[in-house]
């Protein structure tokens, strides 16, 4: 409110103790002072005023023109008044005061109002459009239902590079190599991250899988006997490691215990290429290249027999590979289909009811939901192979990333969930700034090293 409005709303509820003075002394323009008095009518003699305003005043020193009065009418004037109790010289009598003012919009509403009128609205978050980094990696296997990039939650980037993991601190920029498997095993065909960002799985080529610890880079345990061929998706559960096989089953491995197969899930047909537990960790998404996705729901899974889906989703026509649930919605779940499908389809896994399905133009390789904004990345293939950031629910494309020359396979979000880390089968990997920095992430997140494997010109 301007101060003009204060000072006028200040001296209208000093003055409306005196309506009268307020209502035609101190208009001064007939935008002034609207409100108008009513007076107590039955506070008011309206004989005695009309008699007063018609004959009472004739004959006074303000009216010199009135003819005079005969005796006879004088007298009858006189007991006129002293019958009716008129000898009185206050027209109008107020025995209580004016009631306050109301005021149709309060002071404070008014200033808040204005206060957020004023607020700046939020500007739009910049989306770089080009990589932050690009690195050489070469000898990535260029295969769509492998899974070789993990971003675990100490900041320490696996990347499978053929036959050899390598792990990248984000932290410092520093580079090691973790393990290099003989080619009686390899090629690696996944890594994934335990919870506590310590320790890493290795899924080879020959059905096994391996355990290690990277502080150390030693081998802590080999899982053995639950895949015929290639274990290409993996995910963590707590203590539970589940494991996809290229023979269509599902284990969960127990990595506590000796006997580590403590469940079995059968549904697909053929390979299982993506795989995520929620966050509640009570239901796992399984998806495979029978173009089939599976709920599974631990409530009642059993380990003396195959485990019975909770949900199967048939309406994708490709493989699916690509999954993630929603950080915001424990019980959404995003899939996508692959070259022959296109599409991205929302799920309810409660009902397993299908929410939403957009066309995308192209294979979809990988989903990331922004941990920080309703939004969802993700990265595609054939013919322009490239990122696409959309806004959910609305689906609407907030940016379109390129650079990769080749399907862009697989995708890893920092800890922070600021930044991407795409690998694709043109051997490059390369940072995005796509989902910006929030203000939390931009006083707790370490500067990364401008230049990782600085001591590299390539990574191998």
């Amino acid at each position: 409110m301007d101060a003009g409005s204060l000072n006028s709303s200040s001296y209208m509820k000093a003055q409306s103790r005196f309506p009268l003075q307020e209502q035609f002394l101190h208009r001064k323009n007939s935008k002034d002072n609207l409100d108008r008095f009513i007076p107590n009518r039955s506070a008011m003699d309206l004989d005695y005023a009309h008699y007063m305003l018609t004959q009472g005043r004739k004959g006074g020193k303000e009216n010199p023109t009135a003819t005079v009065n005969s005796p006879s009418r004088e007298a009858y004037r006189k007991q006129l008044a002293e019958a009716l109790n008129l000898n009185r010289t206050r027209i109008l009598a107020f025995k209580n005061k004016p009631p306050t003012p109301v005021e149709l919009i309060p002071q404070d509403h008014l200033s808040s109002s204005l206060h957020y009128q004023a607020k700046p609205a939020k500007p739009r978050r910049y989306i770089p459009q080009t990589s932050e980094r690009t690195l050489d990696a070469p000898d990535l296997v260029d295969d769509f239902y492998l899974n070789l990039l993990d971003w675990g939650s100490k900041n320490v980037l696996a990347i499978a590079l053929e036959n050899t993991v390598y792990l990248w601190d984000a932290s410092n920029g520093s580079t090691s190599e973790l393990v290099t498997v003989g080619d009686e095993d390899g090629p690696v065909t996944s890594v994934n991250w335990a919870p506590d960002g310590l320790h890493l799985a290795i899924g080879l080529n020959n059905s096994n899988v391996q355990l290690w610890d990277s502080a150390s880079c030693k081998q802590l345990r080999a899982l053995r006997g639950c895949h015929r061929s290639r274990v290409g998706s993996m995910a963590w559960n707590n203590h539970i490691l589940t494991t996809g096989g290229m023979d269509g089953k599902i284990i969960n491995n127990d990595v506590r215990i000796r006997s580590h197969i403590v469940e079995t899930y059968r549904g697909h047909q053929q390979e299982v290429c993506g795989l995520k537990w929620s966050a509640s960790g009570q239901q796992l998404a399984s998806g495979g290249n029978d173009n089939i996705i599976h709920i599974w729901d631990r409530s009642v899974a059993s380990s003396n027999s195959a485990t019975q889906w909770f949900h199967r989703l048939e309406e994708h026509t490709s493989a699916v590979k690509a999954l993630a649930w929603c950080p915001f919605q424990g019980n959404l779940l995003a899939s996508g289909g692959g070259g022959g499908d296109r599409s991205i389809k929302f799920w309810n896994t409660h009902t397993g009811a299908c929410l939403n399905s957009i066309d995308t133009g192209s294979q979809v390789c990988a989903l990331l939901w922004n941990k920080n904004e309703r939004e969802l990345l993700s990265s595609h293939g054939f013919t322009q192979n490239q990122l696409v950031l959309w806004k959910y629910p609305s689906m609407l494309k907030m940016a379109e990333l390129t650079g990769h020359t080749s399907r862009v396979l697989y995708m890893a979000q920092s800890p922070d969930g600021c930044t991407v880390a795409t690998a694709a089968g043109d051997e490059t990997l390369r940072f995005w700034n796509v989902f910006g920095v929030p203000e939390v992430a931009k006083k707790a997140a370490p500067k990364a090293n401008p230049e990782p494997f600085s001591r590299f010109n390539r990574i191998r």
